[in-house]
Formats: C-alpha cells, sequence, structure tokens
C-alpha cells in the first residue's frame, strides 16, 4: 500500500569513491611521529636478543652466570652431598644437565619476564624428568578466585592445558615482578625497548653510511646550456642508475666521478648532529646494560667510570644483579619440588665457591671467627650453614 511513496521518492546518486577512506588519516596522522618496534614477547627477543649485541651479550652474561654458580642443597639441619633433588637438577631430562636447564630458565625469564618449568611424573614422589617451556608459546588461565587452574601451551594451532589440581602446579612459573600485571612479569629488555630501538637504529644509520662510502651524501645540481635546470625522464633514470651502480657500496669507496656537461657535485658536510650520533649509540648501549643490571664496564662500553677498576665491577655484577636472580629462582624451584612429596629441602648459592666474592668471603669468615661472643652454633648460623651435627645423631 505504500508503493506511491517509493514512486515518488527521489533519490540522489551516490558520487563513485575510488580513494581510501583512511588515506587523509594515514598520510597526515604519521607525519612526524616516532616509529618503535614492536613490544610483544617475540618481537622484543628478536629486535634486543637476536638482533642487538649489546642486549644478547648482557642476556647472555647473566644467565650463564647464573647458571655455572655450584647450588647446595640443605635443610635446618643439615647440607648433604647427594639427595633425589641434587640428582634431578644435575640431569634434568636426557637432553640437557643442569647449566642447560638453569640457563634456558634465566634466559626465558631476563627476556619475558616469565620461565616455566614442566614436571613429567616419575615412578616415585619427585618428577621423572624437567624441561623448560618457551614463554612466548605459554598463556596462564585465571580461575574465579584470580589465582590460576591451569596453563596452556599452544604450538601451531594445537593447544595442550596443563590443569592446577590440588594447588600442586605441574608448571612452576617463575615470574619478575611487574607493577601493573597480576599474572605475567615484567623483563628487563621490556623496560630497555626504547635504548634497544634507539641503538638498532644507530646500527642501521652508520651501515648506511658506510654503503654510500663511508661519507656524507651530496647534491648533483644540474645546469643546462640553454639555461634550462631540468633533467629529461630518461636523463634522470640513466643519472640515478650510474650512481647506484659506480658510486654506492664498499667496493667503490673513492672512486672518481666523471660528470658531464652542465652537472655540478656539491659536497655536503657532518652535521654537529651526525657527529654525536655515535655518542648517542654508545648512551643507548649504556642504558641498556643498565637495565639488565650489568656494568657497562665489562660489556666493553666506553666513557663508564662508575667503578674504580673490573674487579669491582665483577664483585658487583654477581652481588646485585647474578646472586638475587639464582637464589630467587632456586628457592621457587625447591618450594615447588617439595610439593611432590619429597623433603623439604632449600637450594641456594654455595657463596664459599663463588672466586667474584672470594676476597668477601674471607673478611667475613675471619671476622665471624674472630668474635669470641659468638657461639659455634650462631657462627654457623651467620654464615650461612647447617647446625652442627652430634656424634650421637643418627645418620639419614
Amino acid at each position: 500500500m505504500f508503493d506511491f511513496l517509493k514512486r515518488n521518492a527521489q533519490v540522489a546518486p551516490v558520487a563513485e569513491k575510488k580513494a581510501s577512506a583512511t588515506g587523509r588519516v594515514i598520510a597526515w596522522g604519521s607525519a612526524g611521529r616516532v616509529a618503535w618496534s614492536a613490544r610483544d614477547v617475540v618481537s622484543l627477543t628478536r629486535a634486543g636478543f637476536q638482533g642487538n649485541p649489546i642486549g644478547f651479550r648482557a642476556v647472555r652474561l647473566i644467565a650463564e652466570a647464573a647458571a655455572a654458580l655450584p647450588v647446595v642443597c640443605q635443610d635446618c639441619e643439615r647440607r648433604y652431598e647427594a639427595h633425589p633433588v641434587l640428582g634431578l637438577l644435575a640431569r634434568p631430562n636426557a637432553a640437557q644437565g643442569r647449566a642447560e636447564l638453569l640457563e634456558a630458565v634465566y634466559g626465558h625469564l631476563l627476556l619475558s619476564g616469565n620461565a616455566y618449568v614442566e614436571a613429567v611424573p616419575g615412578p616415585g614422589g619427585l618428577p621423572g624428568e624437567l624441561h623448560v617451556l618457551r614463554s612466548d608459546r605459554m598463556s596462564l588461565v585465571p580461575g574465579a578466585d584470580g589465582w590460576p587452574v591451569a596453563y596452556e601451551y599452544s604450538v601451531s594451532g594445537r593447544v595442550h592445558r596443563f590443569d592446577v589440581s590440588e594447588g600442586q602446579s605441574p608448571v612452576c612459573h617463575i615470574r619478575s615482578f611487574h607493577p601493573q600485571d597480576d599474572h605475567y612479569g615484567l623483563s628487563p629488555l621490556q623496560a630497555a625497548a626504547v635504548a634497544v630501538d634507539v641503538h638498532n637504529a644507530a646500527s642501521a644509520w652508520s651501515k648506511a653510511l658506510l654503503d654510500n662510502a663511508a661519507r656524507p651524501s651530496g647534491a648533483i645540481v644540474y645546469k643546462g646550456a640553454d639555461g634550462q635546470s631540468v633533467l629529461t625522464p630518461d636523463q634522470y633514470d640513466r643519472l640515478v642508475s650510474e650512481m647506484e651502480t659506480h658510486h654506492q657500496g664498499a667496493r667503490n669507496a673513492g672512486r672518481p666521478m666523471l660528470l658531464e656537461g652542465g652537472l655540478d657535485w656539491k659536497p655536503m658536510g657532518f652535521s654537529p648532529s651526525d657527529m654525536e650520533f655515535h655518542e648517542t649509540k654508545l648512551a643507548a648501549a649504556r642504558e641498556i646494560a643498565v637495565a639488565f643490571g650489568v656494568p657497562p664496564m665489562l660489556m666493553g662500553i666506553p666513557g663508564d667510570a662508575t667503578y674504580a677498576n673490573y674487579q669491582e665491577a665483577h664483585r658487583a655484577f654477581y652481588r646485585l644483579t647474578v646472586l638475587p636472580l639464582a637464589s630467587r629462582v632456586l628457592a621457587a624451584l625447591s618450594h615447588w619440588l617439595a610439593g611432590f612429596g619429597g623433603d623439604c629441602v632449600e637450594l641456594r648459592p654455595d657463596l664459599d665457591q663463588i672466586p667474584a666474592l672470594a676476597v668477601e668471603r674471607d673478611q667475613q669468615w675471619a671476622r665471624v671467627g674472630a668474635a669470641a661472643f659468638l657461639s659455634d652454633a650462631e657462627k654457623r648460623a651467620l654464615l650461612g650453614l647447617p647446625k652442627l651435627r652430634e656424634p650421637g645423631d643418627e645418620e639419614e
């Protein structure tokens, strides 16, 4: 009954538009803005570890030093020379030893802020094997109360779920402190992401400078005989091709330029900002090293005089970076393994066998040993040793 309305309605023709509706926004919105790299774990690892020598060396230096620390196993009564936990840690799986396993744990913790260790059920109370899982493939499933109820490991579209049953998780999740996330940790690489971008950009700029014969670019000015200053398209294409073929790259460094009539070369010198580019790169390298807790002196970065000598920097590196990280990871592993029904023991670094701390430990031993007002039990407690076993105590 409303057909007459359709007949009388006049529809205005719509003008055809072939341009993108977001073209203007893209053109104007990105002008003058800084382009930062992505901040996900995979992109940060690729840019800050695989593609940056400072980040690579900092992670390897910390992970290898922490994994090489001697580990002791003790409880409140004794220090064990042999224990099932030590045996499991010495050979966690068929493909890895203790150093390889702990190095992977420390590496993931430094790169992503999270480390995951899987326990394979064994015949006894302790797990039969331990495996480190990639942190970029793991996701936490929180429950109604906020605590994790499962962990999901995703590979090529396939997902394996680790259920957390009765408070004992088959996955040990070790994470660093994050002030704005309840479930995942904050890595030093995330804090140093801006410095990594600056350092990589400076390296790319240096590479481009070397490709251009290690000198700044210049300008070719054309002055025609008839007063014209515009090249024809064919002349322009030929000139660009000649420059790219014969006057760019390291193999063409110092090669003389042959200019035909009407062409004049105007070289351009370095600006003050170009001269400061090297210092910007060194400053970014120092920021990356500081974010990871590695003294720049140990990384070979010039211009840093924070420590009086190399030995002092080495001792500070172990005391402030390696030992806190190793102590926290070993404490988390020992507490997690105790939940499988094993003995409640403590794993900790053996401070007396670390060469970098030998001077400090000698001074502490001498100071505690000379304290006549302390008993033997108090001296052992101050040195981190278990209490002395009496002759009548039974051996376990």
